[in-house]
């Protein structure tokens, strides 16, 4: 099971020529097996409807499941942001941005995102899928 940042979500429904690479990463994930969101992502595409039932459509349409975040993984998220801050860490990351890493690290088993260097820095053992252009 793959878990998708919600940046990977928004590039697909802006439909600009430059979602190619985020909609292939998708394509792909969906073909190997289930692909989710967690609540953060949820929440946070929310915004961009006006009505909720055309998001659960729309995820639904794309193939992608709700996955909602577990207790471990909302700790595991508490302690990353508490070390985020330790090592001067600003306002820029947030609670939602270590739900959405703990969440695929501990309940899936890889997350699409474009933010490959925060995943990667907080989430060690995080197997993180980067869209990539076509050459």
């Amino acid at each position: 099971m793959i878990a998708l940042d919600s940046s990977i979500l928004v590039d697909i429904l802006s439909g600009q020529p430059d979602s190619a690479p985020s909609d292939q990463a998708l394509r792909v994930a969906l073909a190997a097996g289930p692909v989710v969101a967690c609540d953060i992502v949820i929440a946070e595409l929310c915004s961009s409807f006006v009505n909720s039932d055309d998001l659960f459509d729309v995820l639904a349409d794309l193939g992608v499941a709700y996955s909602p975040v577990e207790m471990k993984a909302a700790v595991r998220a508490g302690e990353m942001q508490r070390r985020y801050r330790q090592r001067g860490g600003k306002r820029g990351r947030t609670v939602p941005d270590f739900i959405v890493g703990a969440h695929a690290l501990l309940q899936c088993d890889g997350l699409i995102t474009r933010d490959n260097g925060f995943f990667r820095d907080y989430f060690k053992g995080l197997k993180v899928i980067v869209p990539k252009a076509a050459h």
